[in-house]
């Protein structure tokens, strides 16, 4: 294969590193190690001893504790947080607001949990526990928030977002040394604090599939075309409702086009009516070198299916709720990023899966398929919701059809003996990787010529815990609540009529549906290889 995803074991080991620090500490802290503890003691002495005949010292430390309080960090977090929401960077909200209650939640646990004392002469009196020092934790945590978001926010100049990171780096600074001053508390109750922002933030990114300093597009000089070159040509299709600004889009995307010496680029817009069949035809007459498409998974599935066969590579630009290609294709979330990195990738051959059923005139997927209650949580996902708050609409939908009743069903795949099951969902993938990086088909790979197809069929509600972990985990093993099969065609009978899905977006109820894989039918452009 072309390509390989970047390694869980590789993220689990990132994580389980940044946890480190704060597991290594706390058990220094818990089992008393001498060391730190005449360090921590001989800190304290000496500060109560400075302090105590300096009330305009105390006085001093006092305001910056006032000024830079773990919940003014909070409040800022959720204050960017909003401003994000509105600029519709919902990943960014959500990853935000997850992290900044995470930190609230760890630490007030903590804290209840080891309930270590303060030291015994604090220059000013505060009553609750010492470790971990939640000015330190509150205040690493909104320093690094800022140093993953600022540089992924569009029109914010980078003196800007210097003017930004300083005060930020500054007040970690100030809020954690204030506590040491103020003698309320160990230089580990500091050091933990730290530790414990850094954990957070790594788990948190990586869970979300952030990144730090997200590039932004680069100022290139156009190198001259050699006398007589063709300048390349790029079709661009958009669903002018995912896009926002059609404008300032239309000005990024020509200005990236042009530096690169693309000639001026075809524009086309689908309508309410067509998701983009008729300008995906009306590009492959325009005979681009390259076809970018910025829409929801529907969108992209119909652009895909219609150039299927063409050789014209597809570059897709997250701009949806779901964004599962994108995903699987390791293209950045973040618009300009996923531009660049498009324009300066490679082209890579994947497969696409021909699909068909009843009432269901044939056509083709790039994801997934589904039949059952995966299809009801997208169809039930109401569309305003989607666009307010992304992908998380589905975890709503998903709540409302969580009693979604079992059906019967026949599989059949390739030549083998069809199956029957009684099965909540069967979903069949071309690629395996969910939003928030849930792995339901870990094994799928989108160039390697088969079809992978999951059986969920859990008895009772409370089953769902236990299943969504072994999914997360990656479990081998099967049983008659998971099983996984793989091959190049799959046909699925409903005892009954059942919502069914492709690529995101319902096709409405059936009772049956085919699929079989057309290996390396679709060229699309990927990042490079690092």
């Amino acid at each position: 294969m072309n390509h390989h995803p970047p390694s869980h074991v590789g993220r689990a080991l990132t994580v389980v590193l940044a946890w480190l620090p704060f597991i290594v500490i706390t058990l220094l802290v818990v089992g008393d190690w001498p060391p730190l503890r005449r360090w921590d003691l001989s800190v304290a002495d000496r500060i109560a001893a400075y302090g105590a005949s300096r009330p305009g010292w105390v006085d001093f430390w006092q305001v910056i504790g006032a000024v830079v309080l773990p919940w003014t960090c909070r409040g800022l977090i959720v204050a960017v947080a909003i401003y994000l929401w509105h600029r519709r960077a919902r990943l960014l909200t959500i990853w935000l607001l997850v992290t900044a209650g995470a930190e609230l939640g760890l630490d007030q646990a903590i804290r209840h949990i080891f309930d270590r004392a303060r030291p015994a002469q604090m220059l000013v009196e505060n009553e609750s526990w010492s470790y971990v020092s939640g000015h330190a934790s509150a205040a690493f945590v909104m320093a690094g928030a800022l140093g993953v978001v600022l540089p992924s926010v569009r029109g914010w100049r980078r003196r800007f977002r210097l003017l930004v990171s300083l005060p930020a780096l500054a007040a970690v600074l100030m809020a954690s040394n204030g506590r040491i001053m103020l003698n309320v508390h160990y230089v580990s109750d500091v050091l933990g604090g730290w530790a414990l922002g850094l954990a957070i933030l790594t788990t948190t990114s990586i869970c979300f599939g952030l990144r730090p300093g997200l590039r932004r597009l680069r100022r290139r000089t156009v190198e001259p075309a050699e006398e007589g070159a063709v300048p390349p040509r790029a079709a661009v299709i958009v669903n002018p409702i995912k896009v926002g600004d059609g404008v300032a889009f239309r000005r990024k995307v020509g200005r990236a086009l042009e530096v690169r010496g693309y000639d001026e680029p075809l524009w086309l817009e689908t309508r309410e009516d067509d998701a983009g069949n008729a300008m995906a035809k009306r590009a492959i007459e325009f005979e681009p070198d390259l076809v970018l498409v910025a829409g929801g998974d529907g969108t992209v599935r119909v652009v895909c299916a219609a150039l299927a066969y063409t050789g014209i590579p597809v570059g897709v630009i997250p701009a949806g709720t779901g964004n599962l290609l994108a995903r699987n294709l390791q293209i950045p979330l973040d618009f300009d990023d996923a531009l660049e990195r498009i324009l300066d990738g490679r082209d890579r051959r994947i497969d696409l899966v021909s699909v068909h059923g009843d009432g269901l005139d044939t056509d083709r997927f790039a994801v997934m398929a589904g039949l059952g209650l995966d299809a009801a949580i997208i169809s039930d996902a109401p569309p305003h919701l989607k666009a307010q708050i992304g992908w998380t609409a589905y975890l709503v939908s998903a709540a409302k059809n969580i009693n979604h009743p079992s059906v019967k069903v026949r599989v059949a795949l390739d030549d083998a003996e069809p199956l029957e099951r009684r099965v909540r969902t069967v979903v069949v993938g071309n690629v395996g990787m969910l939003q928030a990086n849930i792995p339901l088909l870990p094994d799928a790979r989108p160039d390697d010529g088969l079809i992978d197809v999951v059986v969920i069929a859990p008895r009772r509600v409370t089953q769902w815990p236990l299943l969504f972990w072994r999914v997360m985990t990656r479990t081998k093993g099967t049983d008659m609540y998971l099983e996984r099969f793989t091959g190049r065609k799959v046909e699925i009978t409903a005892a009954v009529d059942v919502q069914r899905q492709l690529d995101g977006d319902g096709i409405g109820p059936g009772r049956s549906l085919s699929a079989e894989v057309e290996p390396g039918a679709l060229v699309v452009r990927v990042p490079k290889r690092r």
